[in-house]
This record gives structure tokens, C-alpha cells and sequence, in this order.
């Protein structure tokens, strides 16, 4: 059966020439948004105008409301999904400039003396008013620093093409000198660099060397030759030290500005030699004179050091029947040697007076020293002497005598050191040797009271680093 075809199109396409638009998801929510707001607008205002009941204004107010979202709702459905808004980029943050330091107003000069060097000199080939040098000289405050130099010092300068605006030298740790210009000349002052001092705690275990120990308990080489000059007098650290020997110390650090400066004096230190066991305590008097005690308060100081030279190594001990490496025969060796390089100090063993100086035999260039009544100490074998151990006059212990050298009956440089004791040779290494005077009555209290909780601290110390080396 034909029927006439209907001029409706069944599938309700649109033909591919003529899109149908959508609005876009945000239009739509302008609308609905935009709509309840006026409608409101308008109910309130015909509210105002013929006082329209407010609840029946509110119900009318939410249906309104209903029935706007649900035809936003019906549109964003048939809209399909959003389109994509673009977000913006964020705005990076400049990067942080520190503030910028205005160069300085005058010009810099930094001059360093070296040997030879005067200030008339420097201010000359560096152009400097020899004039302003002239004036700063007769400063009474300044002139004692300007006028001796030795290499090594520094000062820092500020002038103004030649002209001299300031001057600034260091003078030791806590003091300095500086010099400015005024309207009538320059002025000169003596300030203070203010100092903190620290407590440091350190141990170290010896394996193969004292030094090397040193270096790996962070401790510097000053510091220990001072650890060894304070028990210089009973252990012998040349020849009597051992592996497994061991040490604490109690020491200070100097810093300045928040930087570490330098290390200052050792406090108190233990050191453990082949089982014994030597304390030492720092004490100083009303006077400023400080020295070391054991904690009865005897002073660690002995009338002689065991080694009158610094870590060398004995070549030769007292034996009385040893072969002479020369004459190849038995002679006795009254003494001990200590080989160390030409030209290393010699140092007296005590207080004394010079007795001889000169040219003895085997002995080569010899120096006697005359120790008390009964007491005589002999250093042979020297290169040269020290102009300061002239016959008659008196050392003091630790004072440079002489050199080591290889004069007289020698095949080495080396010391040959004797001791003798009413005329008798004795074995320096053992021989018992006098005590210095303990401290004194009047401080005894004090000493005593203050080196308690010191000797604590270091006790405390050592167990810890004990325990810690003995469980890795």
C-alpha cells in the first residue's frame, strides 16, 4: 500500500550544513544563577510596594529557586561536557638578591712587612703621604708600634689617593692599634679584641706513635708537644713510650668573633705509660705564675728532664761494657746517645752554672754543667756552642746550651748526655731525681678544692671514650 511520503523527517537530524549550537556549560550557569537573583529583586521590591506577605514571598522566592536549578541542570545535561577553561600560569617570585654592599669609601691597602722592609719604604712605593707617615710616628700611643717591626706583621691601610685616612694593626690576640684622621692631625688607640675561651676534651690510644695519635684524636702538634713537656720529667718520650699507652686532656680553645683562633693551655691531662698512670693539674697563683701539680699538689717538675733533646731516638744507652763503634773496644758508656740531626738544640737538664766549655778529648765540644753541690751534667759531641753558655754564667732548665754535631769520638751526629751524682756516673733514664717544690702552703686549699671536679671530668671523659672504642 503506497503512501504519500510524509514531509517530516523521521530520524530528526539535523543536515550536516547547518549545526545546531550549544551553549557553553558556563553560559548556562550565568543564566541560572542570573534569573533567581532578579526574580528575587522583584518580589521584594513588589513586597515593599503593596506589603505582600513575607512567607508567602519566601515560598515563592524557594520554588522559584527549585525550579531555575532544575532547568540549569536539564541544560548542562543536554550541553554535554564542559569545554576545557584555560588556568593561568602563576607568577614565579624574583629570586632573592641579598642586599648589595656599597663599595667602600676610601681605598683599600692591605701591607705585610717583610725582612728588610720599613714603613718610610712602603709608604713610598705604594704613594702614600710621607708626610702623614711623619705625623703618626710622634703619636706617644702609636709610635712604640710603628717604629719596631718585624716580618710578619700586617697593616691595614685607608687612604684617599695618598691622602692617609686610617690605619689598623693587630697587635696580639686581644689588642689592637688604630689610627684615624681628624680635622687636626690623626689620633691614635689602643682597642680590645674581646676573646672567647672554650673547654675541650680530647683522648687518644698510641699504636704506632704519639704524633700519629695526635692526628687522629684532631689534636694539633703544638698541643701535644705540650702534653709531653708537662710529663717530660718521668716519662722519657723518646724510648719509653709504648703501644697501648694512653691519654686525656682537658684543654682550651680560643675563639674570637665565633671562630676558632687557636688552642690556649692545657687544664689537666693523664697520661698512661706501660701500666703507670701520671696526672697533671694547671694551677695559677695570685701572681699569674701558673705550673702543674699531681692532685697531692707535688709539682710534676723535677729538678732535671729525663732527655735534654725533643723526640729523637737513643742510639746508644748507659752500659758499662758496651764495644766502641771506633776504637772497636770494650769501654764503658757512661752515659746515654741521642742521635738527632746537626743542628738540633741541646737543652740543660736543670738549673745550674756553666763549669766548662770547650774542647774534650773524645768528647769533642763538650759543655759541665754544675747542678747544686753534688750534682754534674755533661753534653758532648757538639757542632757549636750557645752564645748564651758562657763559663760562670748560670742556665736555667730547658735553656738552649748547644747543638747537636759529630765532634770528638763520633760516626753520627748525636748527643752523648751523662749524669753524675758526687762524682759517680749514673743511668739518666733511671736514676731517681729530685722534687721540685710543692705548691705553696696558702694555696694548697685552693688547689685542692679545684682539682677534684677536675680530675672528675677527666675520669668521666675517658670512660666513655673507652666503652666507645672498645665496642666498634
Amino acid at each position: 500500500m503506497n503512501r504519500p511520503v510524509s514531509p517530516i523527517l523521521h530520524d530528526y537530524k539535523p543536515s550536516a550544513g547547518s549545526p545546531i549550537k550549544k551553549f557553553n556549560a558556563l553560559h548556562w550557569f550565568a543564566v541560572g544563577l542570573g534569573l533567581p537573583l532578579i526574580g528575587i529583586a522583584l518580589l521584594l521590591t513588589l513586597k515593599n510596594a503593596s506589603g505582600t506577605n513575607t512567607s508567602i514571598v519566601e515560598k515563592d522566592v524557594v520554588a522559584t529557586m527549585a525550579e531555575q536549578d532544575v532547568r540549569l541542570a536539564i541544560a548542562l545535561v543536554e550541553a554535554g561536557p564542559a569545554e576545557p577553561v584555560a588556568v593561568a600560569e602563576p607568577i614565579p617570585f624574583p629570586a632573592f638578591h641579598p642586599p648589595l654592599r656599597l663599595p667602600p669609601e676610601y681605598e683599600q691597602l692591605s701591607l705585610t712587612i717583610k725582612r728588610g722592609d720599613t714603613l718610610a719604604a712602603l709608604f713610598r712605593s705604594n704613594k702614600l703621604d710621607p708626610g702623614h707617615l711623619a705625623m703618626i710616628v710622634r703619636i706617644p700611643e702609636a709610635a712604640p708600634y710603628l717604629k719596631r717591626l718585624i716580618p710578619g706583621d700586617e697593616f691595614q691601610i685607608e687612604h684617599d689617593e695618598g691622602n692617609l685616612i686610617s690605619l689598623y694593626r693587630e697587635l696580639d690576640l686581644t689588642s689592637a692599634l688604630r689610627i684615624t684622621k681628624e680635622e687636626s692631625g690623626f689620633s691614635a688607640e689602643i682597642i680590645e679584641r674581646p676573646i672567647e675561651v672554650r673547654r675541650k676534651l680530647a683522648y687518644g690510644r698510641i699504636d704506632t706513635s704519639l704524633f700519629e695519635s695526635a692526628t687522629a684524636a684532631g689534636l694539633a702538634d703544638k698541643l701535644i708537644m705540650n702534653l709531653a713537656g708537662i710529663f717530660a720529667w718521668d716519662v722519657d718520650f723518646v724510648l719509653d713510650i709504648r703501644g697501648g699507652d694512653h691519654y686525656t686532656i682537658l684543654f682550651e680553645e680560643i675563639y674570637q668573633e665565633g671562630e676558632y683562633i687557636a688552642d690556649g693551655d692545657i687544664i689537666a691531662a693523664e697520661f698512661n705509660n706501660s701500666g703507670r698512670t701520671f696526672q697533671a693539674i694547671r694551677f695559677v697563683d695570685k701572681s699569674g705564675r701558673s705550673d702543674y701539680y699531681t692532685p697531692d699538689g707535688l709539682s710534676v717538675r723535677k729538678a732535671f728532664v729525663r732527655a735534654p733533646v725533643d723526640f729523637s731516638r737513643i742510639s746508644s744507652s748507659f752500659n758499662p761494657r758496651r764495644k766502641h763503634p771506633i776504637l772497636n773496644t770494650i769501654r764503658a758508656h757512661r752515659g746515654v746517645d741521642y742521635a738527632a740531626p746537626s743542628g738540633t738544640p741541646i737543652k740543660a737538664a736543670g738549673d745550674g752554672k756553666v763549669i766548662f766549655r770547650g774542647r774534650k778529648n773524645g768528647y769533642g765540644n763538650a759543655v759541665i754543667v754544675q747542678h747544686g753541690g753534688n750534682i754534674t751534667t755533661l753534653y758532648a759531641h757538639m757542632s757549636r756552642f750557645d752564645s748564651s753558655s758562657r763559663v760562670g754564667r748560670r742556665v736555667v732548665q730547658g735553656q738552649t746550651i748547644g747543638y747537636v754535631g759529630m765532634t770528638g769520638l763520633a760516626n753520627a751526629p748525636h748527643l752523648h748526655y751523662e749524669y753524675r751524682l758526687n762524682g759517680v756516673h749514673r743511668n739518666p733514664r733511671t736514676v731517681k731525681l729530685p722534687q721540685a717544690e710543692p705548691i705553696r702552703e696558702e694555696y694548697r686549699a685552693n688547689f685542692l678544692a679545684a682539682a677534684a671536679p677536675i680530675l672528675d671530668e677527666l675520669l668521666q671523659y675517658k670512660r666513655t671514650q673507652v666503652v666507645y672504642l672498645t665496642s666498634e
